[in-house]
């Protein structure tokens, strides 16, 4: 029982919690679950030009948790403070998450856990001796769903930048119009009043109610919540309108085009595919030739980068819909062994 009030403390506190910049010596006495090469180093897409990143979890303080006072994450780099632009080769940034944190990330999907739970043992930097990594290594399908909102969203994000279907646009268009159209009380009208006038598509979609119950109306890759007020939300969806429209043009000059944010929606489509057909990701990717090329934005974007991305996006999300695995992971065995780790580890010791 006192087990689960502190988890559940532990978890609230997590929701608000801290993200702290440490010192060297501040990290090396972080208890370490693990730490590991991150970033392009891990995908296969580092050039002479990159830095280094260091993803990690580290075990709380018995402190932190009776306390719950769980932070989420402890952050080093060694570039000075104060000095401004594009890390160098020489820079090295690490962000350790705390393992109640990780948790909750890997139990939404989210790119960075998933991608921390496929690292390669020549990616691993340390480890503890105490089978935490290994076990959440070992078991790291149990985070697998259908719900892969977070990979495909953060994809989806991306692409939609640049205009890569014309329908995005008109998808937003006619969404304003229903929001305009509604404009009059619009300080008062929450969007779930107009819950019903919504349109529904391709783009245009409602979420499954997450761990809280929320559900959210999904415009290209943005969400709007249910209770925002409708001209709060027409602002949103114009700007994303105005912006879309500009971007597409640009992207028909191959200008001003973020290529390592397309680089990475890329990497994440390939890589749910990957755990939608071989159930696993393999790091480095076997294509990370290809994706490092469209970093480096060596390809054209309408006739060549588009058009694939397109491509694997839509595969992916109908592999997604034929998918026998879970709508949702399951939460009360992932409880239960935070318990089981924490009492083995700090509570009575």
């Amino acid at each position: 029982m006192i087990l689960d009030i502190i988890w559940k403390e532990a978890w609230k506190n997590i929701q608000g919690g801290t993200r702290e910049e440490i010192g060297d010596n501040d990290m090396n006495n972080l208890n370490l679950i693990v730490k590991m090469k991150f970033g392009s180093h891990l995908y296969g897409t580092a050039s002479p030009e990159s830095d280094m990143d260091f993803k990690g979890i580290f075990l709380p303080t018995k402190r932190e948790v009776l306390l719950g006072k769980v932070p989420k994450s402890y952050n080093f780099t060694t570039k000075p403070k104060g000095v401004e632009g594009k890390n160098t080769p020489e820079d090295i940034d690490t962000e350790i998450y705390s393992l109640h944190y990780f948790l909750k990330l890997a139990l939404e999907g989210q790119t960075v856990a998933i991608d921390m739970l496929h690292a390669p043992t020549d990616m691993i930097e340390q480890q503890d001796n105490k089978g935490i990594w290994g076990y959440l290594y070992n078991h790291r399908q149990m985070f697998y769903t259908k719900n892969l909102k977070a990979f495909v969203g953060y994809a989806r994000r991306q692409a939609s930048k640049y205009g890569i279907k014309g329908s995005r646009l008109n998808a937003a268009k006619e969404v304003l119009e229903v929001l305009a159209e509604n404009s009059t009380n619009g300080d008062v009208l929450i969007m779930k009043d107009i819950w019903h006038l919504l349109p529904t598509g391709e783009h245009l979609y409602f979420t499954e109610p997450d761990r809280h119950g929320n559900i959210f109306y999904q415009v290209c890759g943005k969400k709007l919540g249910e209770t925002i007020k409708v001209n709060y939300a027409y602002d949103i969806i114009n700007k994303f309108y105005e912006e879309y429209g500009k971007r597409a043009q640009q992207a028909a000059n191959n200008e001003n085009i973020d290529w390592k944010a397309v680089s990475h929606a890329m990497r994440a489509a390939y890589q749910i595919r990957e755990m939608l057909t071989d159930n696993t990701i393999t790091f480095p990717l076997s294509n990370a030739k290809f994706i490092l090329k469209v970093k480096n934005g060596e390809l054209d974007y309408n006739t060549l980068v588009a058009p694939h991305l397109e491509a694997i996006m839509e595969e992916v999300e109908n592999l997604t819909e034929e998918s026998t695995l879970p709508n949702k992971p399951d939460y009360e065995f992932w409880d239960e062994w935070l318990c089981f780790v924490l009492e083995d580890n700090l509570l009575w010791k």
